[in-house]
């Protein structure tokens, strides 16, 4: 990847095989300077990338996480221990957890207090809607989600926690009755209550806008980011092995208020190699 100014293309979706969209091409508005660098203390794993080794051996695989160089973590999915349990581990290795994926019924029924309870005993910042229900992809079914995503943000900083966060998948990003879905809950959510993990993949290969177009639009709302690198045929990549240029995406990240960048691979051959492969580039990456 070049660090030198330039306007970066690169196809959201490859290959015959994803369909007529595949034709789609990202183009960044921005150019990389090369000057900056992602702060250490703000390269994490979510840690839904090393889920088969967490079931075998939590505390052994938070451990390899840490001598890695990894200062943070996402959780999503405890593994049969408790919020209290999982937080011991973390600080006895030195990580920390910064926000949970918490699923949106248990956000919108009775589970939220106890929810906002656990990210404390976790030390987190947000609760992340992980995604919504397949019904409630149209137009009024996201209307009705940003209302909940306000109710559930409210109560979060009463709690004297973030704003509550929504990771977004492909799915999200898709227009329907001249509405683009995403667009609809950025749109229509009190900015201080709620905000954004902007999971990058998902967002390419949903054919929305290139990432740093949302940070130069709605600045401030995405603090953390899934990092995750699509491979030429549309599949997952471990980060910096794929089509996908971080340097230029990257360009806006301080202006779309990004304070945490989350490595994901949602199916891994060797989850440690993909960690290492991950945290290697994002510490040396320019921007």
């Amino acid at each position: 990847m070049t660090r030198t100014a330039r306007t970066v293309t690169r196809r959201a979706l490859l290959g015959t095989a994803l369909g007529a969209s595949a034709a789609a091409v990202l183009t960044s508005p921005v150019a990389a300077s090369g000057r900056r660098r992602i702060p250490r203390g703000a390269i994490g794993m979510h840690l839904y990338t090393m889920r088969d080794v967490l079931a075998r051996d939590f505390a052994g695989t938070v451990g390899q996480l840490a001598e890695i160089g990894y200062a943070t973590v996402g959780v999503s999915g405890r593994h049969g221990y408790t919020a209290a349990g999982i937080r011991g581990m973390l600080d006895a290795v030195g990580l920390r957890a910064v926000l949970e994926h918490v699923a949106y019924p248990t956000l919108t029924g009775d589970g939220l207090g106890q929810a906002l309870d656990d990210l404390h005993t976790l030390g987190a910042t947000w609760p992340v809607v992980p995604s919504l229900p397949g019904s409630m992809h149209t137009v009024a079914g996201f209307r009705e989600a940003a209302r909940e995503f306000n109710r559930i943000g409210a109560a979060s900083r009463a709690a004297g926690l973030g704003p509550v966060l929504f990771h977004n998948h492909g799915s999200d990003h898709v227009v329907v009755d001249g509405e683009n879905l995403y667009d609809i809950l950025v749109r229509e959510t009190d900015p201080h209550l709620v905000a954004f993990e902007l999971d990058v993949y998902w967002a390419a290969k949903g054919g929305a806008a290139d990432p740093a177009t949302y940070f130069v639009r709605h600045p401030r709302r995405f603090p953390a980011l899934h990092v995750k690198d699509m491979a030429p045929n549309g599949d997952f990549a471990d980060v910096g092995s794929g089509t996908l240029d971080f340097a230029a995406m990257f360009a806006h990240a301080r202006e779309g208020g990004v304070r945490q960048w989350l490595v994901e691979h949602d199916t891994p051959a060797d989850p440690f190699a993909t960690a290492r492969n991950s945290y290697n580039y994002l510490a040396a990456l320019r921007y």
